[in-house]
């Protein structure tokens, strides 16, 4: 689907899609409210991701921040670039790599970014060992995400050395390109809440360097159910109900013992894959089977005593 926007002499913006299948032209005044929206694209972009309401609503406050900068630029307006640096607080497997990704992307199709790629780095690709080496270190990791992201994970470990540490030399570093090459590039701060909330009063000048921080909260067990059957369906298999249920207790006894750093959805795919396992190992065993028996996975396959 394609589209195309025609201004009227009245100055209103008429958007029309074009069906590349039959090559029909569609008015958004026939749409449907959810299609007809604005933010349709983004919206579809993030139908994947449960729960994020408050990152869905940023990035359409981005959004619609570059049309409205457009519709003022026409009318001969000032137009101020936005700053996208983020802070991302969250425990593991709360989705705070696979959003930067898929941030990467929808900058550069928005015209944010020239190259819209990702670069993940750590400490180790920051720090150096001896006078000099992190500043040109980090000097480089920065030159290679120019035109895209930049997503340090487990940011907090630049200060965990002190004053001495050649991490705060990395962090240095990081704030002034910050600066200096907004323009085109974006850097993302990621780690545990509370070690990053840490951080950031180690460092008293940084949290004002980024106008979005944003808590990647752990998920309730009816959002890790779903992402469970998200998961089994993108790989062509099926809970059965008793399979679901298992896991729904499981999830709920788990999270009433693990208070803090509980790995959320990367838990729940080591469950997944492992119950895919165990389901192969079962059909293995047996001389014949059916195409239900190869996709349904069943409270058997679902080993969870021993997590």
């Amino acid at each position: 689907m394609e589209t195309q926007k025609l201004q009227k002499k009245n100055g209103q913006i008429n958007i029309v899609l074009h069906d590349k299948n039959n090559g029909a032209l569609k008015n958004t005044s026939q749409l449907p409210d959810a299609e007809r929206s604005p933010f349709s694209h983004i919206n579809s972009e993030f139908s994947s991701f449960i729960g994020m309401e408050k990152l869905k609503k940023t990035i359409r406050e981005i959004y619609a921040t570059i049309v409205i900068n457009e519709k003022r630029k026409e009318m001969g307006l000032t137009c101020s670039k936005q700053v996208l640096h983020m802070l991302f607080k969250g425990n593991p497997g709360t989705g705070k790599t696979t959003v930067a990704r898929k941030l990467a992307k929808m900058y550069f199709e928005m015209g944010l970014l020239s190259k819209g790629h990702f670069i993940e780095a750590e400490r180790a690709d920051l720090v150096g060992e001896y006078i000099g080496q992190t500043a040109q270190k980090t000097r480089a990791i920065i030159q290679k995400a120019m035109g895209g992201i930049l997503f340090v994970d487990e940011a907090y470990s630049l200060a965990r050395g002190g004053e001495k540490d050649f991490g705060k030399e990395a962090i240095d570093t990081l704030v002034k390109h910050m600066e200096d090459n907004h323009n085109d590039f974006v850097l993302i701060l990621a780690g545990y809440p509370y070690e990053m909330d840490r951080f950031l009063t180690l460092n008293p000048g940084l949290k004002s360097r980024f106008p979005f921080i944003l808590d990647f909260q752990d998920y309730e067990v009816n959002q890790l159910t779903k992402i469970a059957k998200q998961m089994v369906n993108d790989r062509e298999y099926e809970l059965t109900n008793e399979a679901e249920w298992k896991l729904r207790t499981h999830l709920y006894k788990k999270k009433q013992e693990t208070h803090r750093n509980f790995s959320n959805a990367r838990y729940v795919r080591n469950v997944i894959e492992q119950s895919i396992r165990l389901h192969a190992v079962r059909l293995l065993n047996n001389e014949s089977f059916t195409v239900d028996d190869l996709i349904q996975l069943t409270g058997t396959d679902l080993s969870l005593d021993e997590e």
